[in-house]
């Protein structure tokens, strides 16, 4: 992969990424429980991820660092992640879920930091400061929730954080040897597994039977999406690095809000865009320099 074939890649992912925004919003307007929707977003990944294993030719890798990676990116990039934003988005916008995704630039440094995979640097430390000053900004009374929204906040910030985690897992030990269509079948079976006790522990289980309506159509072309880009995301953090990956955060967040202005008519006070532009500053602070992106054969 070149570079222009990861810049390349980080834009598509960005663009339809930023679409499963709002579409989740249409799916959590049917009210059913999170971890409902979170089964039959797997059942779709595992449909979707495993016909095009099929179709290519290559088996389920069950060697015992594939089965580690699955366990890993089910619990980070999926259960914990996506039962935080169906709760969220239930009750803020679909356009702030899209901003506080840029986020995920901000928690991966501080991750890499700790690892010893990046440095500190003092204007870095400006650039986390300023994140959180865009979070506050949101949060600050008369900018565009209401009071009863602001406590959600909290929780839709553990998205961003799993996935800083997942991406850095992901860079840091690679993908056992897997190309991204294989991992995240796997990943997406080991999620299955895991969520069905889940449904039947917290009374959720949803039947997927007739009749369907705008909210299960959503759900259905959200969870395609998902599958496809989210082995896209898997792929792009293994060989440009995590923080390069997440930089496609930056692309989500304006899609997203475009998205959001387009499906769901949503608009936005002055403040928003403020506290969009501030989170944006942090996160340009924050990324280090690029990783040298490898050219696979």
């Amino acid at each position: 992969m070149t570079r222009w074939q990861s810049v390349g890649a980080l834009v598509l992912l960005g663009v339809g990424w930023g679409s499963t925004q709002p579409l989740g919003k249409i799916a959590a307007s049917s009210g059913h429980p999170p971890f409902a929707l979170i089964l039959w977003q797997t059942v779709i990944c595992v449909v979707v991820l495993g016909a095009l294993t099929l179709v290519r030719g290559k088996g389920l890798v069950l060697t015992r660092r594939a089965l580690g990676f699955y366990a890993v990116v089910a619990v980070l990039g999926t259960l914990v992640p996506n039962a935080a934003f169906y709760i969220s988005v239930h009750r803020l916008p679909a356009g702030i879920m899209s901003i506080l995704i840029s986020t995920v630039p901000l928690m991966a440094f501080p991750l890499n930091l700790a690892l010893g995979s990046d440095r500190f640097e003092g204007k870095r430390l400006v650039g986390l400061l300023l994140g959180l000053a865009g979070v506050a900004i949101i949060a600050a009374p008369g900018a565009t929730l209401a009071p009863g929204m602001v406590a959600f906040l909290p929780v839709a910030l553990i998205g961003p954080c799993f996935y800083a985690l997942e991406g850095t897992f992901v860079a840091r030990y690679g993908m056992a040897g897997m190309d991204p269509v294989q991992a995240m079948f796997g990943a997406s079976l080991v999620a299955l597994a895991l969520c069905l006790p889940l449904v039947w522990v917290t009374g959720s289980w949803v039947s997927p039977m007739p009749p369907w309506g705008r909210a299960e159509g959503a759900l259905l072309l959200s969870s395609a999406l998902h599958a496809l880009l989210y082995a896209g995301y898997v792929g792009l953090a293994a060989r440009a690095g995590a923080v390069f990956a997440s930089q496609s955060s930056y692309i989500v967040t304006a899609a997203g809000l475009c998205w959001a202005m387009v499906l769901l008519g949503e608009r936005f006070s002055p403040l928003v865009f403020l506290a969009l532009a501030v989170m944006l500053l942090g996160v340009t602070l924050v990324k280090p320099r690029m990783r040298a992106v490898s050219v696979v054969t």
